[in-house]
């Protein structure tokens, strides 16, 4: 079993709960976070006044899929996710040992 945690832009949420819903994945954890990472942030305007924009607000995704499932869900990621500009964001995978479902006390791939 493998934990997909992906960082993506805001605005691409929809296409890419609709994407992953497409491939089999029925369960993500969205939270919403800032960071920046080569992009550095930006300068905006407001009220004459310039500032910079350090952090940027984006959404971690996290999944926990089987192992047969890792590819599907990365490359619908990429595809929905992607806009070809900076700041697309980023896919970490890490393995998971151990996954229970609280309310029934399932294990392993049957609590996914």
């Amino acid at each position: 079993m493998k934990l997909v945690t992906a960082i993506i832009k805001p605005f691409k949420m929809d296409d890419v709960r609709t994407a992953l819903s497409d491939v089999g994945v029925h369960g993500v954890t969205v939270t919403e976070v800032k960071g920046f990472g080569r992009q550095r942030g930006h300068t905006e305007l407001y009220r004459g006044a310039e500032y910079v924009v350090d952090f940027l607000p984006k959404l971690k995704l996290e999944i926990a899929c089987d192992d047969a499932q890792l590819d599907g869900v990365i490359e619908a990621i990429i595809a929905a996710a992607g806009t070809g500009k900076i700041g697309d964001g980023k896919i970490f995978v890490a393995d998971l040992e151990q996954v229970i479902r609280i309310r029934t006390g399932e294990t392993g791939a049957d609590a996914i």
